[in-house]
């Protein structure tokens, strides 16, 4: 490679970290409202694709170990926007579920983030476009890594 195209600025890996650290600071902002924040976004998401997760269905899905996802998920229970519940007939199991104030607020929540990813301020194409690399770039490191 040339010298040039290892400067920071022609790094992919650069531009994709400098994206994630912005969208964390959006979401900040946009979930503040709410006293979320975006790792805990993450969880209700997939809770509301699908309740009622085991531990280890959540965490596979986010891809997060279980030390990381059970302090998250402890703080989302103190807060009220979920349950944790082991089931009588498999105590080893730990399942997870939303509160009635998580459903509630269910469309609150993508009312606030829709409504910043607007096509004032976001071109959705171009955001649609980027996911759709990305998560092609996704599969492909995962692919090397595996």
């Amino acid at each position: 490679m040339a010298e040039e195209e290892m400067q920071l600025t022609n790094q992919l890996c650069f531009s994709v970290y400098n994206a994630s650290r912005l969208f964390s600071k959006f979401y900040q902002q946009v979930l503040a409202p709410f006293k979320l924040t975006y790792p805990q976004y993450l969880v209700l998401l997939s809770l509301w694709a699908k309740d009622n997760q085991s531990l280890h269905e959540l965490g596979a899905e986010l891809k997060l170990n279980s030390n990381t996802l059970t302090p998250l998920l402890k703080r989302l229970e103190v807060a009220g926007w979920i349950n944790r519940q082991r089931p009588e007939n498999d105590r080893r199991q730990l399942k997870i579920q939303l509160t009635p104030l998580a459903k509630q607020q269910q469309h609150a929540v993508y009312t606030a983030v829709s409504t910043c990813i607007s096509r004032d301020q976001l071109v959705l194409e171009k955001y649609q476009t980027a996911l759709t690399i990305n998560n092609e770039l996704v599969t492909e490191l995962e692919s090397i890594l595996s």
